[in-house]
This record gives structure tokens, C-alpha cells and sequence, in this order.
């Protein structure tokens, strides 16, 4: 059986976008091309790669074990002509980033197109949902979780721990007078999430302020929460990161109510091998690093 490397480019374009028309477009070909490339392969292999179906193609087994080693040769194939011919490999494809609303859209939004400065043939997505994303199903390449995973084949790395506090509008504070002490909280409409839809246990605020309190506006979103503070409806507990240089909502109780968490990178062990995708870790954790003070605000109320 002979084996053709030019199948895996194909194949790999194909892995990384989920679609062949896309993955025509990043390799210069029409869709046909790409799909002989994969037949071919398959044939080859005398395995099935992709399960089609009308939203697109996603990985077998006998894929998910291909990709791994296809990357592994792809990025051989950077070492050599980074060693031999000395030029800068370009790395290329794509990464899809699953993170927390806050931290996708607030923090690494923002930032992110530095690195395809850096990479000009990288594609970035970022999913940014109040959601777990399984890495095994290739809902992303990387994850930003809330909680170590303690089970699977993931690689999983501490970001940055990160402080919460209690916020509330500067004119609802205004209008109903200076919160003093935590009893002073029963009095108030507190915002926060929909108790049967949080995701996480990290995300259950309100159960350690009082277990009796229960959010009178609810919704999934951060964003949604910090506008209806900003808009006066409430008390709610927010990230510091988030909310701390907002003029319009300030930090009431910060001696007595602070929460802190924590932000984790994960990775699927096998493709945490892949050079785009350490690539991209070792940005987002430095990065994350350089603004550590930005996470962890306690010294500065």
C-alpha cells in the first residue's frame, strides 16, 4: 500500500473546518478535488474517516486516531523546514477556542488578532457560550473551564485564579441609599443565573451569600446580568474583570463578600501535541499572565 502525504493535507483541511467546500477554499481547489483526496485516503486505509451528513463532516475514531498522527507529521514537516531551509514556518488551520462568555468575549476577544498577526495563515474561533465543551466530540480544540476535569484523556492547565464581587448600579444606589451590612442584601432584588440551567457549581454565587436568596431577575448570560445592573434592576455578583472598570456600577461589601475561582486551558491530550495547538495555549496563558492584577482585583477596593 502506498501512502500519499498529499491525501493528509486534504484530510487535515477537511478535520479542521467540517465542511469540503471550506476546506477547498483554504487549500485553493474546488470541493470535488478535496473530496477525491478523502476517498482516496479511505480507500487506502480501508477505514472510514468522517461521518457525513447534511451539516457537514466530523471525525470516526479511525479519524480522531488519523488526525493525531497527521498533525504530528505536519508538524515535522514545520521542524524541517525551520532546521534545513531556516525560514519561519508560518504554522496554519484552524483553532476553535470554547471559553465562558466573559473570558472569550471580555479578555481573549481583544486579543486574539495579535496572534494572527503573528500567524497570518492561523484561523481563530472562539465560542464564546456558558457552556462545558467536550473536547472529545470536537466541540473545540481548546477549552477555558471553571473546573479541573478529572476524568478523560485532557490535558488541563491553571490559567489564573479570579475575584468576584457584589455589584450594583452607582443611580440605584443612589436612589435606595448605601448598602452597610449583608442583611441590608434580603431588602434588595438580587440578579443572577437560572438555578436548573447553571452549568457549573462554580457559577451557584448567591447560595454563598445566603442559601435562603433566590435571584428575582434571572438569566444564562453574564451579559444580560451585568446590563440589568447597570440599568439599576438589582444586586448581583460579578467578575471583577468584568465589571471593575465600568463607571456606572461599583462594589458594595467588598470586606465581606468576595468569591474566588478559577480559569483552566484544556486540551485534549493528543492534540495538545499538535504545534498550532500548543501555539495557541502558550499565547492565551501568557497573555493571561500579564494581566494577572486584571484578574484578581481584592487590593484594589
Amino acid at each position: 500500500m502506498s501512502f500519499d502525504w498529499n491525501d493528509l493535507r486534504y484530510f487535515l483541511s477537511v478535520a479542521r473546518t467540517g465542511r469540503l467546500t471550506e476546506a477547498a477554499r483554504r487549500m485553493g481547489t474546488d470541493h470535488a478535488t478535496v473530496s477525491r483526496h478523502v476517498t482516496n485516503l479511505e480507500g487506502r486505509l480501508g477505514a472510514e474517516l468522517f461521518r457525513r451528513s447534511p451539516r457537514g463532516y466530523s471525525l470516526t475514531d479511525a479519524g480522531e486516531k488519523l488526525l493525531v498522527r497527521a498533525e504530528t507529521m505536519e508538524s515535522s514537516a514545520a521542524s524541517i523546514e525551520n532546521d534545513i531551509a531556516g525560514e519561519k514556518f508560518a504554522l496554519g488551520g484552524m483553532v476553535r477556542i470554547g471559553a465562558p462568555e466573559g473570558f472569550g468575549s471580555v479578555f481573549l476577544a481583544p486579543r486574539l488578532g495579535n496572534l494572527t498577526l503573528l500567524h497570518p495563515q492561523l484561523d481563530l474561533q472562539i465560542v464564546a457560550m456558558p457552556r462545558v465543551f467536550n473536547l472529545t466530540k470536537r466541540e473545540a480544540d481548546i477549552a477555558i473551564g471553571l473546573e479541573r476535569p478529572e476524568k478523560g484523556r485532557l490535558y488541563s492547565r491553571k490559567l489564573t485564579d479570579y475575584t468576584l464581587h457584589l455589584y450594583a448600579g452607582r443611580r440605584y444606589l443612589e436612589q435606595n441609599g448605601p448598602i452597610q451590612r449583608r442583611q441590608d442584601i434580603a431588602s434588595h432584588p438580587l440578579i443572577g443565573y437560572i438555578p436548573e440551567l447553571i452549568f457549573s457549581p462554580q457559577l451557584d454565587y448567591l447560595g454563598q451569600i445566603d442559601d435562603r436568596v433566590v435571584p428575582r431577575l434571572s438569566s444564562t448570560s453574564l451579559f444580560a446580568q451585568l446590563h440589568a445592573v447597570k440599568a439599576g434592576a438589582g444586586l448581583c455578583i460579578l467578575p471583577d474583570f468584568m465589571a471593575a472598570e465600568d463607571p456606572n456600577i461599583v462594589p458594595v461589601l467588598t470586606h465581606e463578600i468576595e468569591l474566588l475561582r478559577t480559569f483552566w486551558i484544556i486540551a485534549h491530550l493528543d492534540a495538545r501535541e499538535s504545534s498550532r495547538i500548543q501555539t495557541v495555549i502558550n499565547f492565551v496563558a501568557e497573555e493571561v499572565s500579564a494581566c494577572r492584577s486584571t484578574f484578581l482585583r481584592k487590593r484594589l477596593f
